[in-house]
This record gives structure tokens, sequence and C-alpha cells, in this order.
């Protein structure tokens, strides 16, 4: 969801009032009301006019919905299904529909990261890294930040090497994560971990913590190393990403972190920046980049990564491609 989309929705939500509002939030992901919340605290005074505008064109789009399909759940498994084939289906059904479900792993998501990391501080690396590839990444990358470096790379290794996670492999965590295995045997293998999901989690962390779990495993084992590598996209990846994706991503970018953002790009990259936008436009970011003063490092990594946040979840809506070479994408 983009700013303005944030924005409408939380206007919207006001307008319900508290207890219709708190029914909505029961139906969105723990990122989803953290955006949503966040957004509402920054609102003070809304004009009667925006009030008014959002509340005509909610009222408009809804009124031309209807109800097309009698069983919506049992529409989504088996379009899924044909489209995906058995067990990948399976998988995302068992998101998809898991609803207000919060317990066990998923009862994590709505903790923040530093609580989940004593939570699983003294557990094995092995269970550490079965639990951390059920989160999202970006929250996986702030819990391992809270272990030790010791204990942050060990997890890493295994995550990178999962194949699957069995059921009986989350056993010896405590009676906080035990609901996770309701169902017992009938639950499948799930396709989680690998050398993908871990440079996905490294993507998220500073550039000194990313160094020192890759040369971590890349004494452990140079091969898997490299197959993480070849996995991360970077911030001078936005050159694999075609005119229409960069466009895309610059619709959802301030002038200002944009400027920032690119204090520490090659030359290259700045003018595939250029070339998407106005001559205008560009002239005027040029001017703002050539006038701007020295940018501390940190500042200028910190707002590359909230680009490539703003580039991989367009990624996930299908609005851009990231090419990673050959015939993958990166998504």
């Amino acid at each position: 969801m983009d700013e303005a989309g944030l924005h409408d929705s939380a206007i919207l939500l006001m307008s319900l009032g508290e207890e219709e509002a708190a029914e909505v939030f029961k139906h969105l992901t723990p990122k989803e009301v953290q955006r949503l919340g966040e957004t509402i605290a920054k609102m003070k005074v809304i004009p009667r006019e925006r009030v008014e505008e959002v509340l005509d064109r909610f009222a408009a789009d809804a009124s031309e919905q209807s109800m097309l399909v009698s069983d919506t759940d049992e529409y989504v498994k088996s379009v899924l299904r044909k489209a995906l084939g058995e067990d990948k289906a399976n998988l995302l059904i068992d998101r998809i529909l898991q609803g207000s479900d919060v317990t066990g792993i998923e009862s994590l998501k709505w903790m923040d990261p530093s609580s989940v990391a004593e939570l699983l501080r003294n557990e094995h690396p092995q269970i550490v890294a079965a639990i951390l590839v059920h989160l999202d990444y970006d929250q996986t990358s702030q819990v391992l930040k809270h272990f030790t470096e010791r204990q942050r790379n060990e997890v890493m290794i295994r995550i990178a090497t999962l194949d699957g996670i069995q059921p009986s492999a989350l056993k010896d965590l405590n009676d906080v994560l035990s609901k996770v295995l309701a169902g017992g045997d009938k639950l499948r293998k799930a396709s989680l971990g690998g050398a993908k999901t871990a440079a996905e989690i490294i993507n998220m962390m500073g550039s000194a913590v990313e160094s020192s779990v890759l040369d971590y495993i890349r004494q452990s084992d140079p091969d898997l190393a490299q197959k993480i590598m070849d996995n991360m996209f970077v911030f001078d990846d936005l050159l694999k990403i075609d005119d229409r994706g960069i466009q895309m991503l610059l619709k959802e970018v301030q002038t200002e972190s944009l400027v920032i953002a690119l204090k520490g790009a090659s030359p290259e990259l700045r003018e595939k920046i250029f070339s998407n936008m106005s001559s205008r436009a560009a002239e005027a970011l040029r001017e703002d980049l050539e006038s701007r003063g020295p940018v501390r490092l940190s500042e200028v990594e910190a707002e590359q990564k909230e680009m490539l946040k703003v580039v991989r979840r367009l990624a996930d809506e299908g609005q851009i491609v990231l090419g990673m070479g050959g015939d993958d994408s990166f998504v």
C-alpha cells in the first residue's frame, strides 16, 4: 500500500469509530497494523473536504462490489492448486487462510525484535533458524541484531542450509510456540530457508553485520557463501530493473531520500535514474546532488535500505521485476 492509500485508509478507519476500526484491524497483518497505526498517530487535523472525499470514494467502490463466488476459501484453494501444484499451493493456503490465528510462531510477528530475541536466545541455533524463517525478512534481520556475533552467524548458516522444516523440528521450543504443531503429522513439510532466504535477511542488515555474517559463512563453506551473494540484491543492482520499474520506484520515493541515497550510488545508476525523470526533474535532482554537502555513510546506507524495501514491496505486488541475471528474478 502506497502513502496515499495509507492516508485514505487511516481517514476511513477514524471515521468508522473505535469499535468498528478494531474489527477491521483484526483482519490485518502485524505490518499493516503498524503502518496504519503510525499513520493515524501522525494525523492531527483533517479537513472536512478530505474526509468526505475518502468516504465518497469508498462508498462508490463498495457499491460496485458483488459476491462473485459463494465460498471464497474453497475458490482460493482450487485456483492456487491448479496454478502452483499441490505442494506449493498448500504452503500458501495455510498462510492465506489462517485468519486471525496468532498463536505460536504467528504470535511472534506481533512482538518487537528484542522480545523475540530474548525468547529465542537460549535455544539451539537450528531451532532458532526454524522459527525465524517463518517471520518477515526485515523482522528476522532485526531479531538477529540482538544476538551475539557468534550466535547470529551460527543461525544464519543454518538458515542458508535449510531445505525444509518438519513439524517435529520445532518440538524443543517452549510452550509459547507449542501450538504451532496443532495438527501434528498432518502438517506438511514447508519449503522454507535456503540461500535465497538467507540473502533476503542479510540484505536487511547493516553493512558491518552483513560483512561479518558472510565472512563467517565463507570460512565454513565458500560455495554456500557464493550462493548467498548471488542471491543478494544491493543498491547498485537497481541498474538491472527496467525503465518502467524505475519509474514506479520514483513515484514511491521522496526527493530528499532519493538525494541522500544517490550520494553513494555509482555514476551509471545516477544516469539511469536521471533518464527516467522529466528533464526538469532530472536537472533539479542534479543540482540537489551537487549542492548537498558531505553526508554520513550511515545516513546514505539507511536511505538506500529504505529504497530497497520499497523495491521489494513493489516486486511482491508484481509491479516490478528484480533481475538477478540468467533466467531468474528476485522477488
